[in-house]
């Protein structure tokens, strides 16, 4: 049977014996095959790099460079000795930045500014889960309009937006659609007793209705929509929430047109939920960002969680 020997010192030349600053002056000769630019990056002269190598080498037992006076060469083991460096130094790299990471997550703060439909029916069931995940995050929700939205990204005051597309936001602001809201019609039975599955534009400019006010984003895409088919859109009700206008619906005061995102629990009591065709529109939601700007590890965390759930739960 082979006897085990237990070692109570490191072998000679073990890494435990080096420094690693040596290890990170040699594969920065090694990098460049210069002294003078090691020297410079270092902030050091020439001739401490040229006593360091010479350290490690003593260290190691090995040369590990070829020096002449016009050129610096790695021999066999240097070669050797330099790859094996690096793969350290990334992986310590890699390491230190997931502790860093990791460390900003807990104690790190997110704001991000939405718009008023997707704050009312989306974000809260994710906010619960990401607070669940991070308790100790702190976290900043601004209920905001388009413009209001890309102004809180822009200045800073929010890390990321999340809202329909706007054209006229800026060439500075980058769009990431993360999900496609179909619009649809909430129309109450006594406009429509029959059960249906869809509704045209046609349709629903012969019924009153209750719509967005004038300017906003939703009532220019649908009267685009209709002018293109030579309909006129009336509404007696103009509304800037969506939940006022599925309130105004269930209450009977007339059809609604909106995404379907913001019927989260089914169409309410006495009314129906059509998809609109003829056309058939929807509106892309989106993350808006500053081109350029990187985002915190934790807002990062909370967007891919938006990224996940933003749309799940479909209307239709």
């Amino acid at each position: 049977m082979t006897k085990l020997t237990k070692l109570t010192q490191p072998l000679p030349g073990a890494i435990t014996e080096i420094n690693l600053r040596l290890l990170q002056t040699f594969m920065l000769v090694g990098n460049t095959l210069s002294f003078r630019e090691a020297a410079e990056q270092t902030h050091r002269s020439q001739s401490a790099v040229s006593t360091q190598i010479k350290q490690l080498e003593a260290q190691l037992g090995i040369a590990l460079l070829h020096r002449t006076t016009r050129s610096v060469e790695l021999t066999e083991e240097g070669v050797e000795l330099l790859a094996g460096t690096r793969l350290a130094m990334h992986e310590v790299n890699q390491r230190l930045r997931k502790i860093r990471e990791s460390a900003d997550i807990r104690r790190g703060r997110v704001s991000l500014a939405c718009s008023p439909s997707v704050a009312a029916t989306q974000m809260p069931h994710i906010l619960s889960a990401f607070q669940t995940m991070h308790p100790q995050v702190s976290i900043a929700l601004l209920e905001l309009h388009s413009d209001e939205i890309f102004k809180a990204v822009r200045e800073g005051n929010a890390d990321f937006g999340i809202g329909p597309r706007v054209a006229t936001a800026g060439d500075d602001i980058r769009f990431e659609a993360i999900h496609e809201d179909r619009i649809v019609a909430l129309v109450p039975r006594a406009l429509l007793p029959n059960f249906r599955k869809t509704i045209s534009l046609a349709e629903l400019s012969a019924m009153p209705l209750v719509m967005h006010a004038g300017g906003t984003a939703m009532r220019q895409m649908i009267e685009a929509a209709a002018s293109a088919r030579g309909l006129i859109i009336e509404s007696a009700y103009q509304c800037m929430q969506m939940q006022t206008l599925v309130s105004m619906a269930a209450a009977g005061l007339g059809a609604a047109i909106l995404p379907a995102s913001v019927i989260v629990d089914g169409p309410p009591a006495g009314t129906q939920l059509l998809r609109l065709v003829e056309p058939a529109l929807s509106r892309d939601i989106c993350v808006s960002t500053v081109r350029g700007r990187p985002l915190s590890p934790t807002a990062e965390q909370l967007l891919a969680l938006v990224r996940e759930r933003v749309g799940r739960a479909d209307a239709l």
